[in-house]
């Protein structure tokens, strides 16, 4: 029996009948990684039976069904263990954050200074430099000159008829 696995809402199950491959992303940014494909046996010898079966049937046939049934036991459970065998190697790729309980990639969205994933502790320096950047946007708007067909429209014009139509007409 597999123990419990902690990832219950990062991952995406990418496994086939001919194997299994599983993907576990980060909860704050979305990236995350992909574990390497690992082929199954069972679905290899499944396989190789249906094809036998569909050439010669009889015999090969009998033998695919009960490869099938064999098949998706031992399939299961080799599942389970392909699963947890992705847990235990991708888990120090992501940290669980103690205070929202989200799966975050270390590389990026955890504050190691902190110990709290960025979306609860923000780096401090990337958001001083973002709101720097931010006013200084907002500066070069209010500062900006107004274009001549622009000016018609200060506060001076308004009482003037300004009409809003084709200048050919």
């Amino acid at each position: 029996m597999v123990d419990k696995i902690k990832f219950v809402r990062n991952y995406s199950d990418l496994s086939t009948s001919k194997g299994f491959q599983f993907e576990f992303y980060c909860d704050r940014c979305g990236s995350g990684y992909r574990t390497r494909f690992k082929p199954s046996v069972t679905g290899t010898v499944a396989g190789v039976l249906d094809a036998a079966g569909g050439l010669f049937g009889g015999l090969f046939s009998r033998a695919a069904d009960v490869g099938e049934r064999v098949r998706s036991a031992s399939w299961e459970k080799a599942h389970d263990d392909a699963f947890a065998a992705a847990v235990e190697e991708l888990k120090p790729d992501f940290i669980q954050c103690p205070r929202c309980m989200s799966w975050v990639c270390r590389s990026g969205c955890w504050n190691t200074k902190k110990g709290l994933c960025k979306a609860c502790a923000p780096d401090l320096g990337v958001e001083m430099a973002a709101a720097q950047a931010s006013k200084s946007v907002e500066e070069v708007w209010a500062h900006a000159a107004m274009a001549e067909e622009d000016k018609k429209l200060a506060t001076e014009y308004w009482r003037e008829n300004i009409r809003a139509s084709c200048p050919n007409c």
